[in-house]
């Protein structure tokens, strides 16, 4: 891709691990002393505080979401959460075995079923609130369409016991990733599930062989995958992305955070996830041929956290 007309543009973390360890350590604290409550704001301090300090061509990036947004999302999540659970509390309290099959059914059944809409959500609320030189991210996916593609892939993962999970996983990907805007560009994922499913084959089988050793070149091998099929597109412009981490760079980082988390007790939390992600995105190569400058605002706001608190809810947060 290399040509007169292509630039390198310069992407970083330029995040402090002492800094960082403030915001923790304060939003940790309000969490324990509010019993919870102080949750969404926490998270609102966090990404802001990530965000800020992402830099792309001399500017940073901005999150615009609320705590009092994300604090409604949670109320809901929370909500439909206690409900599922007292529905289980009180069949087991009558001791009606058939109430309390029915209840378990409906709860993993509405669990299960929520994934899709929270993910619709996440995007569509968290594009929303995220920023770059004024100009907004937006996501344009359809639910419903979505959603077939969820429920239609995760029958073929039942039937296949799992196995086509991998295929899931990328016609997720290929979806959502596809419908996020950046302002008037928009980006394009574009993967097949078979390279993903011999790719973890190939990964999984020499770990298993080399008794882990090789584990530094498949996650290697995982980022390149994910970054070397998403672009940025605007007309005939187009924009690339690759992982330049290599296997000793991921050693590397895997051992020093292992001994920071152990020596510190967990305490040094912070400064491994500004270390990890200072050393990720600075091996991130971005080259192309897009104007930045040139990006006009075509999104709308879109305020409602419910997805995005529902895949914090269910830790789910690595589907996507």
């Amino acid at each position: 891709m290399e040509t007169n007309n292509m630039k390198r543009y310069a992407f970083s973390f330029q995040g402090k691990g002492g800094d960082y360890f403030g915001v923790v350590v304060v939003n940790w604290l309000l969490t324990v002393i509010t019993l919870g409550l102080y949750y969404p704001w926490a998270k609102e301090r966090t990404l802001k505080y990530l965000y800020s300090h992402t830099n792309l061509e001399g500017d940073n990036f901005q999150f615009t979401g609320t705590g009092k947004e994300m604090f409604v999302g949670f109320i809901k999540v929370f909500g439909t959460f206690v409900a599922l659970y007292a529905g289980i509390f009180i069949a087991a309290k009558t001791q009606n075995s058939v109430l309390m099959v029915i209840f378990i059914i409906v709860f993993y059944a509405l669990l299960i079923g929520i994934i899709p809409f929270a993910i619709h959500g996440f995007y569509k609320y968290r594009m929303s609130r995220t920023s770059w030189r004024g100009v907004r991210f937006g996501y344009r996916g359809d639910r419903v369409t979505l959603v077939k593609i969820y429920f239609k892939d995760l029958l073929l993962s039942i039937v296949t016991l799992g196995l086509y999970g991998f295929w899931m996983t990328i016609d997720l990907r290929n979806y959502t990733l596809s419908n996020i805007k950046f302002g008037n560009a928009e980006f394009k994922y574009n993967a097949k599930g078979s390279e993903y499913f011999f790719l973890n084959l190939k990964g999984i089988f020499l770990t298993y062989i080399t008794l882990g050793i090789y584990s530094f070149w498949f996650q290697r091998d995982i980022l390149r995958f994910y970054l070397d099929h998403l672009t940025l597109n605007n007309g005939n412009e187009k924009v690339r992305f690759q992982s330049k981490l290599t296997p000793g760079d991921i050693f590397e980082l895997t051992v020093i955070n292992m001994l920071i988390i152990i020596f510190t007790l967990g305490i040094g939390y912070a400064f491994v996830e500004v270390r990890t992600l200072t050393k990720l995105f600075s091996n991130i190569e971005i080259v192309g041929n897009i104007d930045l400058d040139a990006l006009k605002q075509t999104e709308a706001e879109y305020k409602n956290a419910f997805g995005d608190e529902a895949l914090d809810a269910m830790d789910l947060s690595g589907i996507i």
